[in-house]
């Protein structure tokens, strides 16, 4: 990993771990000054935040780089869920083999949420050779914006 720990007071390790159970169980900075504690490592939860706040970007870079290639073929949906009882579109991208590539709630189901996912995907994921979508008007418009920008861009 090509992240620096200069001048860091506590061990690679630790930084990461504490990294890693804040951002992956979401728990108060006092609860996981309590965890650090009961595995012997006397951290402050200010200093847990610094961590968090400066080092969580760079690991995310850092994964990022590391991420496999995707399926070039995908298949594209949407539907709505209730979310804190209101309604919500859940639009989501999978690749040939089911693994989900990218996913995104919006209040609309409409031509710009579906370029504003469509963007997204493709952002994180690179243009894939085919897109499978249903029969719905917003994702079409949504896949014709994403393949102008492919042409503007080819």
């Amino acid at each position: 990993m090509t992240i620096d720990f200069k001048g860091s007071h506590y061990p690679r390790d630790v930084i990461l771990y504490a990294a890693f159970f804040y951002v992956r169980y979401a728990v108060s900075y006092r609860d996981l000054e309590e965890i650090m504690g009961e595995r012997g490592v006397g951290v402050d939860h200010a200093t847990l935040n610094r961590w968090v706040v400066k080092y969580a970007p760079l690991i995310a870079i850092e994964a990022h780089k590391r991420k496999h290639k995707t399926a070039v073929s995908w298949r594209m949906d949407e539907t709505y869920i209730k979310v804190k009882g209101k309604r919500a579109y859940y639009y989501r991208a999978i690749d040939k083999f089911c693994k989900t590539l990218d996913f995104m709630l919006s209040e609309h189901r409409n031509e710009a949420a579906a370029t504003a996912f469509f963007a997204r995907a493709i952002r994180n994921n690179g243009f894939p050779d085919r897109v499978v979508i249903d029969k719905s008007g917003a994702n079409f418009a949504g896949l014709q914006n994403m393949n102008y920008l492919l042409l503007l861009n080819g």
